[in-house]
């Protein structure tokens, strides 16, 4: 039955975690959904979670869900303030969104200390540095 389903592939959107700004004692991030496409999308959801090891012990987030609604082509939405104190986990952002009433999803995953200074790019549309999975 599953093999039965249409395979919609994600293509032309990303997700970034995004730095707004920094001080010397704290830097501020945020995480971005960019729309590349020419089209909008339609019903954006978005779950997120972190999980994994941190001291020596299994730890998990709690799971949060974001509806941004309709995005848009070629342009971007904030969907989260994310902490740094999370880098070190595995953070999930798993997308849905319609585009003439077919549901396409996806799951963007950000591995642990996958965010630093090292990864850093110009992410478009947002014009501010930060690490995206498209």
């Amino acid at each position: 039955m599953k093999k039965d389903l249409p395979e919609n592939i994600v293509e032309d959107v990303g997700m970034a975690v995004v730095l707004m700004g920094e001080t010397p004692e704290v830097k501020s991030w945020t995480v971005y959904l960019v729309n590349f496409k020419a089209v909008p999308l339609n019903n954006v959801l978005i779950s997120s979670k972190g999980y994994g090891e941190k001291d020596g012990k299994m730890v998990k987030t709690s799971a949060l869900r974001h509806f941004l609604g309709d995005l848009t082509p070629k342009s971007f939405a904030g969907v989260e303030a994310i902490d740094p104190e999370v880098f070190g986990l595995t953070n999930e952002y798993w997308l849905s969104y319609y585009i003439d009433g077919v549901i396409y999803d996806k799951k963007f995953i950000f591995l642990p200390e996958s965010i630093v200074d090292e990864n850093l790019i110009r992410i478009p549309f947002v014009d501010k540095p930060g690490v995206m999975i498209k």
